[in-house]
């Protein structure tokens, strides 16, 4: 059984956080300039929503909303939809489709170590089936 914690040990733990009242703007500078998809909502140190790509297009652009002047308390989504490090991958994977999300934070008691996306999970279980591969290879070719 792989654990999401498994991924965050080959991807890493960084969160990108941001508090409700920064505007919109200054979210989408701040996921370009580190090329994520989302980042996690913080208020008096808790997670209190989340806000992706996906939100800017339908909460901000749809509606016309001026980015510079809309907070993201406006605009994330809430309740946020999150996992422990303990939870299999296959548990996310039908959280994440039945919910049709593809970020998804880690939380140990009440502190945010980590998110998960989609990606992650895709890429994390192609190399687990390149390994696979590559160690069935090895043992067909050590028998001849």
């Amino acid at each position: 059984m792989t654990t999401v914690s498994e991924i965050l040990k080959r991807k890493g733990s960084e969160v990108v956080s941001m508090g409700t009242k920064d505007s919109v703007l200054k979210a989408a500078r701040l996921m370009n300039e580190h090329g994520i998809g989302g980042v996690v909502v913080i208020d008096q140190g808790n997670m209190v929503g989340i806000f992706t790509e996906r939100d800017i297009l339908r909460r901000v652009v749809v509606e016309e909303r001026d980015p510079a002047t809309t907070s993201l308390e406006d605009v994330m989504t809430t309740p946020v939809a999150s996992c422990r490090p303990e939870t299999d991958l296959e548990e996310c994977v039908r959280a994440m489709t039945g919910k049709h999300i593809r970020h998804l934070p880690v939380v140990d008691g009440d502190r945010v170590c980590g998110i998960v996306t989609s990606g992650d999970i895709l890429a994390f279980q192609v190399r687990e089936h390149e390994d696979t591969i590559q160690y069935l290879n090895s043992y067909i070719f050590d028998l001849r």
